[in-house]
């Protein structure tokens, strides 16, 4: 299930610096599985804080078939907020991206004052390993590579599913070295992130394996 609304007229891929990003509009993508209690309160606060900042945005909730109800939830919240209706950091990203016209701007737990809250030792030691294992590999040019809190121009968002054939989460790894690869300008902005309210991680011990074939693959092949 996925709720878009129109979208705006294509823009040269270098902006001029200091354009003001209510020119612009932000699509902000949320993929979701079983998230019914979560997705009400990730949406009010991405409406609350946009409509605060005057930034031109819409929300696009893309339900992987989940059985709990989720896709309900959307549309019911498709009829509150409209068709084409942020959490602290996503204004830091803007200008992130407007300072250093940056092809992609990611958030990042490993660098600066960012850090982790609500995971356990294990959660942490995984995510920690995967980050370090990704760096002696494949040298991506990022410090974080397992998170998805990223902000991209379109048109190389729509270049980089083009090139990545990676699922589960080593797709969001692939995203940002074939990035690298591509010569993209990659851009990092520290941030703090805090477990679910809701529910449990989908992460499990076929995620696990699936990620360290897709860092061998990606070693062999870039």
């Amino acid at each position: 299930m996925a709720s878009k609304a129109a979208s705006p007229p294509p823009r040269s891929r270098r902006e001029p610096k200091g354009r003001d990003p209510r020119h612009d509009k932000y699509s902000v993508l949320l993929p979701t599985y079983n998230e019914r209690e979560n997705l009400p309160l990730i949406v009010w606060l991405l409406v609350k804080s946009f409509s605060e900042s005057g930034i031109n945005y819409e929300i696009v909730i893309i339900d992987d078939g989940s059985p709990d109800g989720t896709r309900d939830v959307a549309e019911q919240l498709e009829k509150i907020y409209g068709s084409d209706k942020i959490p602290k950091f996503i204004p830091e990203f803007i200008r992130k991206q407007k300072e250093g016209n940056f092809d992609i701007v990611s958030g990042t737990r490993y660098k600066g004052n960012g850090g982790v809250y609500g995971w356990d030792l294990k959660r942490k030691l995984i995510s920690r390993g995967a980050n370090f294992l990704t760096q002696v590999l494949l040298r991506p040019g990022a410090s974080d590579l397992t998170g998805s809190f990223r902000l991209y121009r379109k048109e190389v968002l729509q270049k980089l599913i083009e090139n990545c054939v990676s699922k589960g989460y080593v797709f969001q790894m692939e995203m940002i070295v074939r990035a690298r690869q591509l010569n993209y300008r990659i851009g990092e902005v520290p941030i703090s992130f805090v477990d679910r309210v809701y529910g449990e991680s989908k992460l499990g011990g076929n995620e696990i394996v699936s990620f360290l074939k897709g860092l061998l693959t990606l070693f062999a092949t870039t």
